[in-house]
């Protein structure tokens, strides 16, 4: 059964590890929520100071410019707000300092729904496997968003507690709740295609791939374009 996702949250919080994994991963959902009147906010974990195949870039300034593609991409898709934890590439882990900081984002914006990466996604075939950031932040989302956002006693310090509606993981082997797209698929691709320092051909590898990738997912969901999601129902 194809479970297609119509209705649009009031508020929505995307936790990513790298600043183009929320382009990548679910650029149109959010352009698509953020139109139609959602308040959506972006927070990216590392600074993405090791994104590149080039030794003799200084990660200082990758860092800052991967930081200022980030903020390009955020306004073609209506980001309202953009956060940044800043840890270094490869450097996160599920610890108490990163669940606290979560949970504090959580309590603070109070979002109905969360997106992030699917932690128990690793092998696509023979090619890929699942970097460490992605793996790591996905993890500490998840334990950030239940038990720990929702009862007061955990992290108290960080505000009173909040019990997010639903998770959306993306990225996952398991998807069964999709979002339709199509009419925004071309924003999803500029929002991409603002990572400038990622694609040493000029990103149009990364374009095909993106519409590819939302193009199969269309087809299952029956649709043009879709994003694709495992569904976690956290709350009433």
């Amino acid at each position: 059964m194809t479970d297609l996702l119509d209705s649009v949250p009031e508020r929505v919080l995307a936790v990513y590890a790298h600043p183009d994994d929320p382009d990548v991963s679910c650029g149109g959902t959010l352009a698509l929520w953020s139109g139609a009147g959602a308040e959506v906010h972006v927070l990216i974990c590392t600074d993405g100071d090791k994104g590149t195949t080039d030794p003799d870039v200084d990660p200082g300034v990758l860092a800052g410019r991967r930081a200022e593609e980030a903020g390009e991409a955020a306004r073609l898709l209506g980001i309202a707000g953009q956060h940044f934890l800043g840890y270094p590439d490869g450097e996160l882990v599920d610890d108490p300092a990163l669940r606290g900081t979560l949970v504090r984002w959580v309590r603070e914006l109070r979002p109905l729904t969360v997106l992030g990466p699917d932690p128990t996604a690793v092998f696509f075939g023979e090619d890929y496997f699942n970097h460490r950031d992605h793996r790591t932040t996905g993890f500490a989302l998840l334990d950030a968003l239940s038990p720990a956002a929702a009862l007061p006693l955990y992290f108290p310090e960080a505000g009173p507690a909040f019990q997010v509606q639903t998770a959306l993981l993306s990225g996952t082997l398991e998807p069964d709740a999709w979002v339709d797209v199509t009419a925004t698929i071309e924003d999803k691709v500029a929002a991409v295609s603002c990572h400038r320092s990622q694609f040493p051909d000029g990103g149009e590898w990364a374009r095909r791939a993106v519409r590819e990738r939302a193009r199969e997912d269309g087809r299952r969901a029956g649709v043009g374009f879709a994003e694709g999601f495992r569904r976690l129902r956290l709350g009433a």
